[in-house]
């Protein structure tokens, strides 16, 4: 039975020093759902019988027959900790809260992990013992550091190691303290020294092992307490030496630093050989043996328990001495930080405003009574068709139900009135995985749901007091891009208001999915992959619009338009009156300054003297330019600049918003198929203006500075850019010819290929572009007789070899691209955006 009321829940909401935030991530397949069932099944959620099979926190059937999670989920447990239990000082009582997401280990739901992360303060990375640290471990990783998020560490299939592997206790040891560099090396990379100290390490105890699917796992702080009383030592003492290069020679009694003379290393003589042989005793059914052991480490079975067998047994045996509630459990209220203690040094990344007004000060301090701020991370679909909870987190104040609240959209700007609106909260919900609770209020510090908000937010958003006055939350920034589009129809002309009402509501159930109407009157939907497309197409047929049947078009990549050298010579464009004259020329951005721009660290936001500097000395830019740097496009942030080259000109700056809003539209859609353009400059040569500011405004100079853009391009060698994603494929030595062929058919270029240590299998990763990705998985594993696994994730824009305005290939690709948009198949000629000098 469920062992805690909502009312007991309430009670410990009120006290932030009590409540754990977390989000369990990893890469697709390494246990998380499994693992997560343990602990529900600790509440009493489930029984621990079924813990590892039920997979609780996979709510939509969908996930139940695949097996892979799509959709993070929340549960609030509440956990008494035993009195054997450490707990940290601040602690009020021992009674604690954990706010619990369980989220997607496959990349193309990444958005989902971005999503938990922004409303968790601690993350419970998983690792297979076998795998180790693939591609999305690290990718989940990154963004949990780029969140400030405190990581602590589970290796877990521990079960396969002794049952399938059967590998000797110090090539086990060799292999987790691998996986455990591997870890360290990430956070390493990517910390924020605001955090201080994060990297994990057993003997601290901020690394379990576990197996998820039969309910078992330790940290060494519980071996440790075992063994402390034995040898009569303190237990952090007796912890340091159960992990590392400690030797412990049984003849002599005697603690050493290497394995002279017999000694065995402490870990796999203390901890992973007193498993070993429950396995060994449960599955050659020696009965009692089994017993003699549990008995002699105070663990007792019942009649039912001796009746079951082998695998059952051991399940049993394993979950009763071992349970991996506690290990994790401890490890979560011990490691993880509270929300009074994270939201001091989250704030600064979390809030748009200035750092000491009123809601930042309360944020800090996590203040119930202060103003309200709340953000919410998703919206997840209800019962009811096409309504939706609004799940987020309370970062300050208290949020109650029937509250006037002002809602701030991802695109309200502070200052302005747009995508804001001022309603009341119709309910207040705590999620509990495929159930909700309603309640009155919700203190910070915590998650929760709301409802009667889904009209006004789209994604995400901020919400406050109404009668405030304060910045937004900032919004998320997704590790994937939505680069594989389709394009959808009704198959009955008469559903066409279902199927816009079904996109409204699939752009809203997803963070990531992109759902928008292109000029020739596709409905086009983007999404990061073949699998999350389907998936959202799937949520879109059966649930948005069901009974109304649709077409989806074969899958579309978006490229990206770009130069390739300095244009041959200057252009000119003169406006539609004829009086005013605008020279450019275009230069290539470099990929580094690109990348900056794309990864946030070059911003328009930014202090002109921080954005002079790092040109300066990242990028080799003149101080003089950096000066003069108008804007970014498109949408003002994007990787293509405009620079003032000109020399004492009248007028100019009357004109530099025409020639800004000029600019984002033309890197919205580029000269040479309307893609977005990506890493082109231009420099402002010289402007010719008439003097009478009436023959000068946006109506003459927008066009003329677009087509001035537009030619500049044309004559900079312009080229296409294609998406290309990172693979990472397994698969044994006997698949790998099968592997290379299935890629070098596919334009595919191999980067590495390892070994794994102590597995026959083979880690191969290969970029391959996106488009040619379709189809790949099902051709892989024709080619391996399914043998290979890969995953894909998108990793760089590449340019394409050909020139789109000679290279018949490239003309042909080009042409394809302008049919499909309902353009001109031919690229227009330069004479029609320049004008002869």
């Amino acid at each position: 039975m469920v062992n805690f009321t909502v009312d007991e829940l309430q009670s410990i909401q009120k006290k932030p020093w009590n409540i754990r935030n977390m989000s369990v991530i990893a890469h697709v397949d390494h246990g998380k759902s499994t693992l997560t069932d343990s602990l529900v099944a600790a509440a009493g959620i489930i029984s621990a019988s079924s813990a590892g099979d039920a997979r609780l926190t996979d709510t939509r059937q969908d996930e139940q027959d695949r097996g892979i999670t799509i959709k993070s989920t929340g549960i609030s447990l509440h956990f008494v900790a035993e009195e054997s239990m450490r707990i940290p000082k601040e602690s009020d009582g021992r009674e604690f809260l954990i706010n619990l997401i369980d989220s997607p280990g496959h990349v193309d739901f990444s958005s989902e992990v971005t999503a938990a992360l922004r409303v968790t303060d601690g993350a419970l990375v998983v690792v297979d013992c076998v795998e180790g640290v693939c591609v999305q471990t690290e990718t989940v990783l990154r963004q949990a550091l780029a969140e400030r998020i405190r990581p602590i560490v589970t290796i877990n299939k521990l079960d396969r190691g002794f049952l399938e592997l059967q590998l000797p206790g110090e090539e086990m040891f060799l292999n987790f303290q691998k996986h455990l560099e591997n870890v360290n090396v990430v956070i390493a990379t990517y910390v924020d020294e605001a955090m201080g100290e994060i990297q994990v390490d057993p003997a601290k105890g901020t690394v379990s092992f576990s197996a998820g699917l039969q309910g078992w796992a330790f940290t060494l702080t519980k071996f440790s307490r075992m063994y402390a009383k034995k040898f009569g030592i303190d237990e952090d003492k007796m912890m340091a030496k159960l992990w590392g290069d400690n030797f412990f020679n049984a003849t002599s009694k005697k603690w050493q630093k290497t394995a002279e003379d017999g000694a065995v290393r402490a870990f796999v003589q203390f901890c992973i050989e007193p498993i070993r042989k429950v396995f060994d005793n449960c599955m050659n059914e020696k009965y009692e043996a089994v017993d003699k052991m549990l008995s002699a480490v105070g663990v007792k079975l019942n009649k039912e328990d001796k009746e079951l067998r082998l695998k059952a047994l051991l399940k049993r045996c394993m979950q009763k001495w071992l349970p991996a509630h506690e290990a994790l459990l401890e490890m979560i209220v011990q490691h993880l930080p509270s929300p009074a203690h994270s939201q001091k040094y989250r704030c600064e990344n979390l809030y748009t405003g200035p750092m000491d007004d009123a809601l930042a000060t309360s944020i800090k301090a996590c203040d119930p009574n202060g103003p309200l701020a709340v953000y919410i991370s998703k919206m997840i679909p209800t019962a009811d068709k096409g309504r939706f909870f609004a799940f987020g987190r309370v970062y300050s104040g208290t949020i109650r139900t029937g509250a006037k609240v002002k809602i701030m959209g991802p695109n309200f700007v502070y200052g302005k009135k747009e995508d804001m609106y001022i309603k009341n909260i119709q309910r207040t919900l705590l999620m509990m995985g495929r159930k909700q609770e309603a309640v009155d209020a919700v203190p910070c510090g915590n998650t929760m749901a709301l409802v009667g908000i889904d009209q006004y937010l789209v994604k995400a958003g901020t919400i406050t007091d109404a009668d405030t006055d304060f910045h937004p939350i900032r919004t998320m920034k997704y590790s994937v891009s939505p680069v594989v589009r389709v394009a959808v129809s009704c198959k009955n002309p008469n559903d066409l208001p279902k199927l816009v009402e079904g996109l409204k509501r699939l752009s809203k159930s997803d963070p990531l999915v992109q759902c928008s109407i292109e000029e020739t009157g596709e409905h086009i939907v983007a999404g990061c992959g073949e699998l999350h497309i389907e998936i959202c197409l799937k949520d879109l047929q059966e649930d948005f619009m069901p009974n109304a049947p649709i077409v989806i078009s074969d899958p579309v990549v978006s490229y990206r338009e770009t130069v390739t050298a300095e244009s041959e010579r200057t252009v000119m464009a003169k406006s539609p009156n004829k009086h005013n004259r605008v020279y450019v020329i275009a230069k290539p951005v470099g990929d580094e300054l690109c990348a900056d721009i794309e990864a946030d660290k070059i911003t328009p936001a930014m202090e002109a003297k921080d954005r002079a500097r790092a040109l300066v000395d990242n990028h080799g830019w003149d101080k003089e330019e950096t000066r003069k740097l108008w804007c970014f496009g498109p949408d003002g942030t994007g990787p293509n600049i405009v620079v003032d080259a000109t020399k004492a000109v009248q007028y100019l700056n009357e004109i530099k918003d025409s020639v800004v809003a000029a600019w984002q539209w033309a890197t919205k859609e580029g000269p040479v198929c309307e893609e977005n353009m990506r890493g082109v400059r231009i420099d402002i040569m010289d402007v010719v203006l008439h003097a009478d500011a009436i023959h000068r405004g946006g109506g003459q100079i927008i066009p003329t500075s677009r087509r001035a853009c537009y030619a500049g391009v044309l004559t900079a060698q312009p080229r296409l850019q294609e998406p290309v994603f990172l693979v990472e494929i397994q698969c044994p030595e006997s698949a790998i010819g099968g592997v290379y062929n299935c890629l070098n058919r596919r334009r595919g270029t191999v980067v590495e290929e390892v070994q794994r240590p102590g597995t026959p299998l083979y880690n191969i990763k290969a970029h391959l572009p996106v488009m040619e990705s379709f189809g790949f998985t099902g051709a892989l594993r024709q080619a391996t007789a399914g043998q290979a696994f890969p995953q894909m994730v998108f990793d760089h824009w590449s340019t394409m070899p050909g020139d789109p305005l000679s290279d018949q290939k490239t003309i042909d690709m080009v042409t394809g691209i302008r049919k499909r948009k309902g353009l001109k198949e031919e690229i227009p000629a330069l004479n029609n955006y320049e004008d002869k000098l």
